[in-house]
């Protein structure tokens, strides 16, 4: 079945303008629960209590706040938030062209694919100069009251719309102690070359999937048969030896898959 569009918007830089729908490019594919009452089954529904008074609070009742520092509360009405968002456009305008590979993988957060909204001849126009660049197109695009950025690419000869992570969610690595101990001697150093060479291959993303998914789904069906649920046996923990000796274990269990 073909994906629905999530989105209309026109990339834009100069006097180009390619009008675009965004698709997305993942899914959630968590398995959801509800929440039943377990004496008759029917479905229970979440409430804001008062705990001075153990009583509900109804929806129009409730307001949002800020707990400051000092633990002052600041009030917020919908008016001070909606004062905020950004002016709703179907823009997104390409700020700057960069490097293909200039933005590393910790500022990447959410992928969506681009697809033709009106001229199929613009769209791959589009597709055609960033491979012939080699570049990334930093964007930025208001979607659903919310501001983004983000880089163009081609993925496979087609464009794609990654969103960034911004400056303050990211981590820089001065936050972290470097690494620290003792370097690895000549033969430690070769059994490592050796495994790593061992286990080279290609990138195969069908081959991995959300195990624990799996396993849940068919536990499902396993209880709507009435089946008897087996749990599942976690794998025993191997005792802790030096790194040489893992080395050696790796490599001779490598050889003999071989």
């Amino acid at each position: 079945m073909a994906i629905r569009a999530m989105w209309k918007g026109v990339i834009h830089f100069g006097s180009i303008r390619v009008p675009v729908k965004l698709y997305g490019a993942v899914e959630d594919r968590n398995v959801h629960f509800r929440l039943l009452h377990r004496e008759d089954l029917e479905p229970v529904h979440q409430h804001m209590i008062n705990p001075e008074t153990d009583e509900a609070v109804p929806h129009e009742d409730i307001r949002r706040a800020y707990v400051t520092e000092p633990g002052d509360r600041v009030l917020l009405t919908p008016e001070d938030l909606e004062a905020l968002e950004p002016e709703p456009s179907r823009d997104i305008e390409i700020m700057t062209f960069l490097p293909l590979h200039a933005i590393d993988h910790r500022w990447y957060d959410r992928p969506y694919y681009l697809g033709p909204d009106e001229d199929d001849r613009e769209f791959f126009a589009l597709a055609d100069a960033l491979e012939s660049m080699e570049a990334t197109g930093l964007a930025h695009w208001v979607m659903r009251k919310k501001d983004y950025v983000g880089a163009l690419q081609l993925h496979q000869g087609y464009p794609m719309l990654m969103s960034l992570h911004h400056a303050e969610e990211v981590v820089p690595v001065e936050a972290l102690n470097p690494p620290e101990g003792p370097a690895l001697d000549p033969r430690e150093l070769g059994m490592a070359h050796q495994l790593i060479e061992m286990l080279e291959s290609e990138f195969q993303p069908q081959d991995y999937h959300d195990e624990f998914r799996e396993r849940v789904l068919k536990m499902l069906a396993d209880k709507a048969q009435g089946k008897k649920i087996r749990k599942f046996a976690a794998r025993a923990r191997q005792p802790s030896m030096d790194l040489g000796e893992a080395l050696q274990a790796s490599l001779q269990k490598m050889r003999k898959r071989a």
